[in-house]
């Protein structure tokens, strides 16, 4: 087998993805025949040991079918598939996919909603590569109403951690005498980004849930529970996705497709439909969400 990247090595064993293999090695925890990696570095997958925190790595039979879920991730659970610390992870949630999935990306610790998750490395990197522009959609429950100024600040470009992140279109959903819910769409995913930039502005966030990823909304699949994307939906996140499926069975696809109707209860969205509103809500739908790009 010829030599390859060290961070596709490990995108392709389906334990994490590319940049997230890059912090990796900058951190020390990947290591290449008992030494520590380099940003890189290429291997050979048959001939060179690879470890991450220890564990060995190995690349999956090239049979082994690519899986794409959606979770609606509880608050209380931290977005990996282990924790040294003991606490609840989204693995324990998705332990019936049959096969080692990780996220695309992440919600911290007190924040729920969607999570996608795969076997996929390339569309890992896809999905998460600010180039790309997939949108992220966020409902914020904030306690006081934001005033015009504050607003507008959100919307500006502003910097967190002393890099600049993009402009962040703010909407204001509702709101009452003493709480308002923002809703948020970002093309980037930097730690804690919202929570930070809510701090700059002085607002203080009650409650955070992701609704949507691109123009895939996470309709009413229950708390806790997961489903697998459709071809549709995929190709909707990531050119020509549904091609990435061609390895599967018809009947394969069909049980999968039988599987999302019974995981989600028949949600009754319909993905990348013109004109489709992201009204997830905390408790009931709002009014006014806003819409996906067309």
């Amino acid at each position: 087998m010829e030599t390859i990247r060290l961070q596709k090595y490990m995108s392709d064993a389906g334990v994490i993805s590319r940049r997230a293999a890059e912090r990796a090695i900058e951190n020390g925890e990947i290591t290449v025949n008992g030494e520590p990696a380099v940003l890189g570095q290429k291997i050979d997958p048959q001939k060179d040991e690879v470890r991450y925190g220890g564990r060995r790595i190995y690349l999956p039979d090239n049979t082994e079918k690519k899986t794409y879920i959606v979770l609606n991730k509880p608050r209380g659970y931290v977005t990996t598939m282990d924790d040294d610390l003991g606490r609840k992870c989204v693995r324990q949630l998705v332990a019936d996919v049959g096969c080692r999935v990780y996220p695309v990306g992440r919600l911290d610790k007190v924040s729920e909603g969607m999570l996608i998750l795969t076997n996929d490395g390339d569309f890992a990197n896809y999905m998460m590569h600010p180039s790309h522009e997939v949108p992220k959609y966020y409902n914020v429950r904030i306690e006081g109403i934001p005033t015009d100024a504050q607003l507008a600040q959100l919307g500006s470009p502003l910097e967190i951690d002393g890099t600049p992140i993009r402009p962040v279109a703010v909407t204001v959903l509702e709101k009452d005498d003493t709480h308002a819910t923002l809703q948020m769409e970002l093309y980037e995913g930097r730690n804690r980004q919202i929570r930070k930039m809510c701090e700059q502005v002085g607002l203080k966030i009650i409650r955070l849930k992701r609704i949507a990823i691109g123009e895939i909304p996470l309709g009413n699949l229950r708390l806790g529970k997961w489903r697998y994307l459709t071809p549709q939906e995929l190709s909707h996140l990531m050119p020509e996705g549904a091609d990435r499926f061609k390895h599967a069975a018809r009947d394969e696809r069909a049980d999968a497709i039988a599987d999302i109707k019974r995981k989600s209860h028949s949600p009754s969205h319909r993905a990348g439909r013109a004109g489709v509103r992201f009204t997830e809500h905390f408790s009931h739908a709002p009014k006014g969400a806003r819409k996906p790009k067309q």
